[in-house]
């Protein structure tokens, strides 16, 4: 009977309709399926959704909805839901009374991922790489179902040709978010698996830049023959745009697809951006490109560090290691580590670069260690190149910068400025000339600007580079960074036998990497005896280790510049096991007997015996070995061949043996009307004499029967079970009835009876459990009837286990624990075999191989950290059940070690304050937090002292019994559970201790505190002592003016804080803390200074030559501080304009010399303190004239020439034909009095403006560059050079071919 064509079932109970809404109105499409917790994907015009402003999707058990926000009329378009193979399709309509006003397009929502290209308008758009196949409602046949409703059908449109059964789309993504492209290929016409390959642009291959940003993965799908390739971008960036190309290949087929990736900037936030701190040198566009100037970094850590929460008391310092003292490469010019920090800094901002340039060398180490300074020597270096190029260039307005940074494989531009517009420079590479070749170097020069681009960086491009004009240079060094290699493929754990080879294989990110391996934390070589091999095949590195002993087991590791990867291998000695044992055979004449074993080692050979002699192959005897099983079939079967066989494994001590049994049928002379008569050795209604078949097989039931005429033979199958002599036989469930070898009932397809001269032979195809009971066999003639019962018992391997739980982990092992199955295959269950394997893998590795008869199971030998899942087999006398579904994932961890350091750091009457640090080994667990307990000296039991954990290395416990003796203790808790305690060493009496006052008077504090007119005075003074102190401050022997200023006390420290200062705010400031009669005093002295006033009295004392002396007086108010020096001016009374003569100078009388004869001066002073410059001056009452001397000179008057040229061409231009794509260029050169101004024309056209061409000028050599011509850019090329004296012309055609 055929079997019926099954309909493919929707996941979907309720589907989504069809709805009609008005222009910025909101719609819900609502679905339910039929499972909770299905991964559920929408769509719009194919393309997939995903969560926005515009699209809200949500999902609650299994009611999933899409609600769509203020709707425009391009949302009135076709969107679908699919989960796993269902999909349904919905449309959005818009109400025409609303469209009747043309509506403002809207761009639609990037959420939907639209394709750039235009569909052709027959076609209809095919699924994104995202989408799945439409298969809801349809049948086996790919016809739709007739009941659904046009919305509800499955999308047949097909546009596709070639390999493709769906093609990547064009997809746009913002910065930061996931994206996938998936193409599929139906595999039912192919021979063997398509190839893939995924290009960005014309021939990057990706397959090489799989990572952390890429993953590439394949999926076959055996039901429908269908090959998914999908490319993963995740955690998109700006470079990753453009264009895309995917292809397959298998054999002489070939196609292709091309898509485009628009990647959104992300929405950027305010707040601190640290990187906002660093500055590029380099004017290339690259990120990458130019030096790092830490000069912003210095001036802004403090204020950065200002903006961490201070109770938090986690801060960021920003170290770096500057290029000089790594022994790596020198292509990493600054690397950088961030470190925890207890303080948080208060100081002013402070320039550490200007610090050190104004320093003597003797303060360069205090100044690096008091601004956290770790590779003092390389930033000496660096100061020390800076102040090399202090000095002034007369050929250079802007030198090279100290350094540049460039990332292997990119480009970098180098940037001078010289004087001269017209000067010509040459570049040096370690001191060798530089000469243009190719398209590597690229030297370019625009106005006063030179630059030297270099294209493709290489690791021989880390140089020293100089650029010369004349005399003068300027050089730099160049630092070519090569990317870290990465593993891109892990390692596997492996279980192995002994003698078996053994391959680690990983893959990494580029091809010719140096990696290393170890075993164990050794290093590993190629040793004589060839015992490990190392393989290289473009990024795959594989370890090869021959004939495997127990001293290979252990770790083995692999490593790059980039990274690691680790791996176990474990060997275990060959035990072969017997899954299907030799049974038994009981054959008749003719008939064929077969012998048949399987064993564990599908490479193990073996030799067959009869009655201990080998058998050899002959015409009627058969031995085959085909992977695991091993047969020995006998054929027309004699009664010669009645002997014990034995199989005997090659190396194994034991052997199977089974008997062959030759049936003899007598048949005796009967006369006619025989009664029919069942001739059976056995009833089969007892346990030994009880047929057992293997599922799966053939059940052949052989009846020797006689009788005449021939009898009518009726099978039956009652229940399971044997049934008692003298009782009702039972009803029978299935009856097959043969006569005259015809079958006349005939129940299942897989029931095979028939009836030959002498037997009834019954057949059942592929035996399964319910085949299980008892069989009868009737015959009937009219001479009488015979009866016989046969039981048959099928036997199969037990059913999967329910998934392990596991009880406990460990450091590096577990407790696991599973219930035996539910049917045990009617064999006993002899034990299980786990399996374990680590979460992200996919290699399973046997753990046992002897059968374990628990079910309860310790694994160990695992790797901490790393999480595991588990499963199990269940094993009977037939073979090894299918595999249990995989546990929880679970990871081996450890409890920390006990806090260390715990101590009292203060105690009163009623609480107690503990501190103590982290453990020493946190394990590879998150520390969840502490607990702390607490209990009665002599007493056991502990009370906890908190409701539940702290993260904080210290507590205050509150509510203790006054006088009371008590110890305290606390532990580490991590998801292993709790540590070891750590207590204190003798128990705490809880009260508070009498504590003398004592002054802490900071050091910064013990001088003279300077401060400026207008700055806020903050004084923050500690103290000690027990009970709260009283404190109080006095200045000059006189209370405070609360007015002024303010006074703030605690328990440990006291404030003093002036918001502005004044000059009357200058004193002695006496703090006293007193405790009863107990006291201490500490004095501040602050002084406020100010601006100074202006000199007293500025007189010219004496004039002689070219000399003035003046005189003059201190200011009566030096701003109270001491006066530094006095800035004298001057100024030619004709110009008002003056000059500084002298500045910090201390005398109150000066000379001032070289003036001009026949001017007249005057002179004014500023005095200056360590504030600055008074801001009033002395100007001079008189004024001091110069008087001339000598005959004056007439010089004699001459004819001026006249140099002016008419422009005129020296060389003219050349007519040209180029290659259309590839710059050209026209020169010619010119000469005229003045300079004369040039103009180009194409055409007779100005094209000065024109972005397509650049013109050059270098010494009357002028110079027209083409970018990339096309044919259209062909024609006549004019250059006009015009200055006062004439004007002159020169032109060529230009010819631009195609491309062959």
């Amino acid at each position: 009977m055929p079997e019926p064509t099954k309909k493919t079932v929707s996941a979907f109970t309720k589907k989504p309709k069809t709805q009609a809404a008005e222009i910025g109105a909101t719609v819900i499409f609502e679905a339910e399926t039929e499972k909770p917790d299905v991964k559920v994907r929408w769509q719009r015009d194919s393309k997939d959704i995903a969560s926005s402003y515009k699209y809200t999707i949500s999902a609650e058990g299994n009611m999933h909805s899409l609600t769509i926000n203020n709707i425009v009329q391009e949302d009135a378009v076709g969107y679908a839901v699919i989960a796993g193979v269902s999909k349904v399709k919905f449309e959005l309509k818009i109400k025409e009374s609303e469209v009747k006003e043309p509506q403002k397009a809207v761009s639609p929502d990037p959420a939907v991922a639209e394709p750039k290209h235009e569909e052709p308008k027959e076609a209809t758009p095919t699924p994104t790489g995202s989408s799945a196949p439409d298969t809801s409602g349809t049948l086996s046949d790919g016809s739709a179902p007739e009941g659904l409703p046009e919305s509800h059908r499955p999308d047949t449109r097909q546009d596709l040709t070639g390999l493709f059964t769906e093609k990547p789309q064009s997809g746009e993504v913002n910065v930061g978010e996931n994206i996938t492209f998936v193409a599929r290929v139906c595999g039912e016409s192919l021979l063997k698996k398509p190839t893939v390959k995924w290009f960005k642009g014309k021939w990057m291959d990706l397959a090489s830049k799989s990572g952390k940003h890429l993953q590439l993965k394949e999926h076959y799908d055996r039901n429908s023959k269908v090959y998914s390739f999908e490319m993963h971008i995740i955690a998109a960036k700006a470079n990753y745009a453009g264009a895309y190309r995917c292809e397959v290949s298998s054999r002489d087929k070939f196609d292709s697809c091309n898509f485009d990736l628009v990647v959104h900037e992300a929405r950027t936030t305010d707040g601190l951006d640290i990187r906002t701190a660093f500055r590029r040198t380099s004017t290339e566009a690259s990120e990458d490109s130019g030096e790092l100037d830490f000069s912003a970094l210095l001036k802004k850590r403090d204020s950065f560090l200002k903006t961490v929460p201070r109770e938090s008391q986690w801060s960021l310092l920003l170290f770096w290691t500057p290029l000089h003292c790594m022994v790596e490469r020198r292509f990493q010019s600054f690397s950088f580590l961030w470190y925890r920090a207890v303080h948080v800094s208060t100081e002013p901002e402070v320039d550490v670069w200007e610090i050190l340039q104004k320093a003597p060398p003797s303060e360069y180490e205090k100044i690096a260690f008091q601004y956290g300074i770790t590779d003092l020597r390389g930033m000496l270096k660096r100061l020390k190149k800076m102040k090399k190029e202090e000095k002034k260039s007369a050929a250079f307005l802007r030198k090279l910068d100290p350094a540049y940074q460039v990332e292997k494989g990119h480009k970098i531009k180098m940037q001078v400025e010289v004087a001269n517009p017209d000067a010509e420079v040459k570049w040096l590479k370690n001191g060798q000339e530089i000469h243009p070749t190719g398209s590597k170097y690229i030297f370019e020069s625009v106005g006063n600007k030179r630059f030297l681009t270099i294209n493709n960086c290489t690791l021989a491009d880390d140089a020293a580079y100089t650029c010369m004009i004349g005399e003068e240079k300027t050089v730099t060094e160049l630092f070519v960074k090569e990317p870290p290699v990465l593993i891109l493929r892990n390692l596997e754990d492996q279980m192995v036998m002994k003698g078996e080879r053994v391959e680690f294989e990983c893959e990494v990110s580029e091809e010719g990497a140096q990696v290393k391996w170890e075993k164990d934390g050794v290093e590993l070589t190629r040793d004589e005896s060839f015992k490990y091999r190392f393989k290289t095949d473009g990024c795959k590195h594989v370890l090869i280790i021959n004939d495997v002993t127990k001293e290979d087991c252990g770790h083995y590791r692999v490593k790059t510049n980039g990274g690691q990867s680790l791996a176990e291998l474990m060997v275990q000695e060959k035990q072969l096991e017997v899954y299907q044992n030799i049974a038994d055979l009981t054959v008749k004449a003719k008939d064929q007997a077969v012998f048949k074993c399987e064993v564990s080692d599908e490479n193990v050979k073996g030799i067959w015996y009869k009655n201990g002699v080998e058998v050899k192959p002959d015409a009627r005897t058969l031995i085959t070995h085909i992977g695991r099983i091993h047969k020995l079939t006998i054929d027309d079967v004699k009664p010669e061949d009645e002997a014990d066989y034995t199989f005997v494994p090659e190396g194994y001590a034991f052997n199977l043996s089974a008997k062959l049994n030759f049936l003899e049928v007598k048949i005796d002379f009967v006369p006619r009307q025989d009664p029919p008569k069942i001739h059976l050795d056995c009833t089969g209604r007892t346990a030994e004499s009880t047929i057992l078949v293997v599922a799966g097989n053939k059940l052949r039931l052989d009846v020797p029967i006689t009788g005449d005429p021939a009898p009518t033979v009726v099978w039956t199958k009652g229940e399971k079970g044997s049934f008692k002599e003298g009782e009702s036989r039972p009803e029978p469930r299935h009856t097959w009835t043969v006569k005259n070898g015809e079958v006349l009932t005939d129940s299942d397809g897989r029931v095979h009876v028939q009836s030959t001269k002498g037997h009834c032979i019954f057949t059942i195809e592929g035996a399964e459990r319910q085949d299980e009971g008892v069989y009868s066999v009737i015959v009937r003639n009219p001479a009488g009837e015979d009866t016989a019962d046969i039981n048959v018992k099928v036997v199969d391997v037990p059913d999967p286990p329910a998934a392990p739980r596991i009880l406990s982990v460990g450091e590096d092992s577990c407790v696991v624990q599973w219930d035996p199955p539910l049917f045990d295959g009617g064999q006993p269950v002899i034990g299980y075999v786990l399996e374990r394997k680590k979460k992200k893998s996919y290699r399973w590795m046997r753990l046992n191989f002897d059968p374990h008869k628990e079910t309860t199971y310790e694994a160990k030998r695992m790797i901490e950290g790393v999480s595991y899942e588990m499963r199990v087999y269940a094993v009977n006398a037939i073979g090894m059940s299918r595999p249990s579904a995989a546990s929880q994932p679970f990871v081996p961890v450890a409890p920390t070690s006990e806090p260390t350091g715990l101590c009292v750091d203060d105690i009163s009457d009623t609480t107690i304050s503990l501190k103590w640090k982290p453990p020493e080994r946190m394990g590879s667990a998150e520390l969840e937090g502490y607990g702390v307990e607490y209990c009665k000296e002599g007493s056991d039991e502990w009370i906890p002292a908190l409701s539940g954990l702290t993260e904080k290395t210290s507590v205050v416990i509150c509510d203790l019994p006054t006088g009371e003796k008590m110890q305290f203790r606390v532990r580490a808790y991590n998801m292993a559970g709790p540590s070891l305690p750590a207590t204190l060493q003798q128990a705490v009496t809880i009260r508070e201790i009498m504590q003398r006052p004592k002054i802490w008077l900071p050091r910064n504090l013990r001088q003279t505190l300077i401060k400026k007119v207008g700055e806020t005075i903050n004084l923050v003074i500690p103290f000690q002592g027990k009970p709260r102190p009283q404190v109080t401050w006095i200045k000059d022997e006189e209370p405070l003016d609360p007015k002024q200023v303010s006074i703030r006390n605690s328990d440990t420290d006291t404030i003093l804080f002036i918001r502005r200062s004044e000059r009357k705010d200058s004193g002695k400031y006496e703090v006293q803390v007193q405790i009863e009669n107990v006291q201490d005093r500490a004095s501040v002295n602050i002084q406020i200074v100010d601006l100074p006033g202006p000199p007293q009295n500025l007189k010219i004392i004496d004039v002689w030559g070219f000399n003035v002396a003046l005189e003059w007086k201190p200011p009566k108010d030096n701003g109270n501080c001491d006066i530094t020096g006095y800035t004298i001016q001057k100024a030619d009374k004709k110009t008002q304009e003056w000059y500084t003569v002298y500045e910090q100078y201390r005398r109150t009388n000066c000379v001032v010399s070289d003036l001009i004869m026949g001017n007249e001066y005057m002179f004014r002073v500023y005095a200056m303190n360590m504030v600055g410059l008074s801001p009033e001056l002395c100007i001079s009452k008189d004024s001091a004239y110069i008087q001339k001397t000598g005959i004056v000179y007439k010089p004699p008057s001459y004819k001026e020439h006249d140099f002016s040229e008419a422009p005129k061409f020296t060389h003219p231009l050349a007519s040209r034909s180029v290659i259309a794509g590839y710059n050209a260029t026209l020169s010619c050169s010119v000469r005229g009095i003045p300079k004369p101004k040039i103009t180009w024309y194409k055409n007779k056209m100005d094209i000065t403006n024109e972005a397509k061409y650049r013109m050059f000028s270098n010494q009357g050599v002028l110079t027209l560059e083409i970018r990339k011509p096309c044919p259209f850019d062909g024609g006549v090329y004019t250059c006009k050079a015009v200055n006062d004296s004439g004007e002159d012309v020169v032109e060529c055609k230009l010819e631009v071919r195609s491309k062959q």
